[in-house]
């Protein structure tokens, strides 16, 4: 997930909008980790669960990284009332799905699947207690869910590109 990341990072320019779904566990905020690392951005990259957003700027001149978790979010006026600033950056919504319409006419939208048997929880629920649903589950969160979360299992990931922006861009995530 961090390579093909990586490999879309070299491609998204400021005023890119991506949307990320796929259950817990999948791989989005290491996807997104990718993406920053083709952007060139400063990070660590981490899930932003409970911060809701982060930017990370560039190092290299670049457009910055904006990483929104918008599962708490229930409408888009609530991902409006975040104020990004989707002109200048690159913007990664992790649960975007619905969400970003309003607010983009262009947007690249990812769909993560796991392989069957290793899908624990989904529809993403809390865990542990925890309102951890990123991509990554840290060791906390991880009370009671399978190991099958840990396995270095292939995903399948289906990228569409929507919108104007994507119209004359057709990208395909590597084999």
């Amino acid at each position: 997930m961090e390579a093909f990341g990586r490999e879309l990072g070299g491609v998204l320019r400021a005023g890119d909008v991506v949307v990320l779904t796929g259950p817990l566990g999948a791989g989005k905020t290491t996807l997104t980790r990718g993406i920053g690392a083709g952007l060139g951005i400063r990070g660590p990259v981490q899930s932003p669960t409970f911060v809701l957003a982060r930017t990370h700027p560039s190092l290299v001149g670049g457009a910055p990284l904006v990483h929104v978790d918008a599962y708490r979010l229930g409408s888009a006026a609530l991902l409006e009332d975040l104020d990004l600033d989707f002109d200048r950056s690159v913007v990664v919504v992790e649960w975007g799905a619905g969400l970003v319409e309003d607010m983009t006419d262009s947007w690249l939208e990812i769909v993560i699947e796991r392989p069957t048997g290793a899908s624990v929880v989904d529809p993403p629920t809390d865990v542990a207690g925890s309102a951890s649903i990123d991509g990554d589950v840290d060791a906390d969160d991880r009370v009671g869910l399978e190991p099958a979360l840990d396995a270095d299992e292939p995903r399948i990931v289906t990228a569409t590109g929507l919108g104007p922006r994507w119209a004359d861009t057709p990208y395909a995530p590597p084999a």
